[in-house]
C-alpha cells in the first residue's frame, strides 16, 4: 500500500477508516518490529506514512528534513516520501490538538495550564500551549518536580490536559484528579476517546466546564497529514506547510473534520434507555438495534448470565443490597463497551456510580409509561400499585435528571423506537462539537 500506519503493534485503529473518509482508499496498517525498522526505511515503498508508538523519534535519522514543529517537539508522526525519494516528517498532532482546543473553546493565551503526564503526547501539548500564549506551563508527572503529592500548589490551573493513559479502556473509571480541586478551572482535554468520557470529562461535563475527548484531535491530525501526503515538494520544502493557526484552518477542511468526527462519535456511542419495570426497555431497545445493526443487551439478563442466578433467586438470597452491587459491576462492564444498545432495570438509577458507568460511552433516554400499564406480578419491588406509585415517585426525579430526553411509550414500541432514533441521530446534546 502507498500510505499507512507505522507502529510495532497495532491492534484495532481508525486511522485507515478516517483516511478512507478522506478519500483515500490506498491507506493501512503497517505492523513492524523494531529490527525491521531500518531496513523498511531505506527500500521506501511507501508515499506516506503516519507514525505512532513506539516510532515517533526513531523514524527521524532517516529523514532529509523536519518541520520547526515537528523540531520544537522532538518528534514526527508524518512522513511524505517526496519526489527525488527523500523523506520529510512532520507532527500533525500538534495541529490536530490546537484544531481541537479552538473548536472547543478552550484558550491557552495568559492562562496556567496543567498537563499530566510527561511522554510524547505531552510534549506536543506543551507545544501547543505556549504557542498559544500560556502564562504558565506545569507538567505533572510520578517522580517529577511537579507531582501528585504536591498537586495543591497548582490548584489554581485554569487548563487541564491530560495526556496520560489514566482512564482509558481497559482501565475505566480511573482518574488521576478531581475537578472539584480546580475551582479556576474554564478548559479541560483529554486525549483518550475509549471511553468517550473517562471520569475526568464527566466531573467537567457536571460542572458545566468545556471540555473534549481525543477524537476530534484524531481525525483533524489525519486530515492535516493527508494534506501533507498530497501537497507537494514545493509547498513541504518552501515552509508553506509551517504556516499553521487553528483561526485560519478553512471552513470547508473544518466541515468535513466535524463530519467525520460526527459519524465516529455516532457509531461508538450507546443508546442507553431507562425507565420504570416494564415500561418496554428491553422491547423498544431490540427494534433500535435491529434498525441500526447493533448489538443488544438487556443489563438484567446480563446479571443473570453473568452470576447464573435469576432475580428473584438473588434478591431472596442477598436481598436488594447485594443486587444493586451486583447491578453495579454489570454496569461497569457492559458500560465499558461502545456502539451497543443497553435497556436498564428499573431501578439502576439508584446508584450514582452508575451514571458514570452508563455516561461514559452512552446518551440516555427515558422511556415514560402510564402507571396503570405498568405489570406488578413477577417484580420483587413492585409487587401491587401502591408500591409502584411510591416507587415511581422516588425515581421520577432520577430518571429525568439522568436522560437528555424523555420518550413516551404508551402507543406501538415501534413509534417509542422511531422516536428515539430521530432524537439519537439529530439531537444529540452537543454532540456535534467537542
Amino acid at each position: 500500500m502507498k500510505y499507512g500506519l507505522l507502529g510495532e503493534k497495532l491492534g484495532h485503529s481508525f486511522s485507515p477508516l478516517i483516511h478512507n473518509m478522506l478519500g483515500n482508499p490506498d491507506y493501512g496498517l503497517i505492523p513492524l518490529p523494531k529490527e525491521a525498522l531500518s531496513d523498511f526505511f531505506r527500500r521506501r515503498e511507501f508515499s506516506g506514512l503516519n507514525v505512532t508508538i513506539p516510532y515517533k523519534r526513531e523514524v527521524i535519522p532517516f529523514l532529509f528534513r523536519i518541520s520547526q514543529r515537528a523540531g520544537k517537539i522532538g518528534s514526527v508522526n508524518t512522513v511524505v516520501k517526496l519526489s527525488d525519494g527523500s523523506l520529510y516528517g512532520d507532527n500533525t498532532d500538534y495541529m490536530g490538538l490546537a484544531c481541537m482546543a479552538h473548536e472547543t473553546g478552550i484558550s491557552f493565551s495568559g492562562k496556567k495550564v496543567l498537563i499530566l503526564g510527561s511522554g510524547g503526547t505531552s510534549l506536543t501539548a506543551q507545544a501547543v500551549a505556549e504557542d498559544g500564549g500560556a502564562a504558565e506551563i506545569i507538567v505533572v508527572s510520578r517522580k517529577g518536580e511537579h507531582n501528585y503529592n504536591n498537586l495543591s500548589a497548582h490548584y489554581d490551573s485554569q487548563v487541564i490536559i491530560n495526556t496520560t493513559p489514566v482512564g482509558m479502556y481497559p482501565g475505566n473509571g480511573e482518574s488521576l484528579i478531581r475537578l472539584s480541586d480546580f475551582p479556576a478551572c474554564e478548559g479541560v482535554i483529554d486525549v483518550i476517546y475509549n471511553p468517550l468520557r473517562t471520569p475526568l470529562l464527566l466531573e467537567a461535563e457536571e460542572l458545566g466546564i468545556p471540555c473534549t475527548n481525543g477524537l476530534f484531535m484524531l481525525v483533524a491530525q489525519a486530515k492535516f497529514a493527508s494534506d501533507l501526503f498530497f501537497a507537494g515538494d514545493e509547498t513541504l520544502l518552501s515552509g508553506k506547510a509551517e504556516d499553521f493557526s487553528p483561526e485560519r484552518i478553512p471552513e470547508e477542511d473544518l466541515e468535513q473534520i466535524r463530519g467525520i468526527y460526527r459519524k465516529l462519535t455516532e457509531d461508538l456511542t450507546d443508546l442507553v434507555l431507562i425507565g420504570m419495570p416494564s415500561s418496554g426497555k428491553s422491547t423498544v431497545g431490540r427494534i433500535i438495534a435491529e434498525e441500526l445493526g447493533r448489538p443488544f443487551v438487556d443489563l438484567d439478563t446480563a446479571l443473570e448470565e453473568e452470576y447464573g442466578q435469576s432475580i428473584p433467586e438473588i434478591f431472596s438470597l442477598e436481598g436488594e443490597e447485594g443486587f444493586r452491587k451486583k447491578e453495579s459491576l454489570i454496569c461497569q462492564k457492559i458500560g465499558s463497551r461502545q456502539g451497543i444498545v443497553i435497556a436498564c432495570g428499573g431501578g439502576v438509577v439508584l446508584r450514582r456510580e452508575n451514571y458514570g458507568a452508563l455516561r461514559q460511552n452512552g446518551r440516555i433516554f427515558f422511556l415514560e409509561r402510564e402507571l396503570q400499564s405498568l405489570e406488578t406480578e413477577g417484580r420483587p419491588l413492585s409487587r401491587d400499585h401502591e408500591t409502584l406509585c411510591r416507587m415511581y415517585r422516588e425515581r421520577l426525579p432520577l430518571y429525568q435528571a439522568w436522560a437528555e430526553a424523555q420518550v413516551e411509550n404508551n402507543g406501538s414500541a415501534k413509534a417509542c423506537a422511531e422516536a428515539i432514533q430521530r432524537l439519537f441521530e439529530h439531537q444529540g446534546k452537543g454532540e456535534e462539537k467537542p
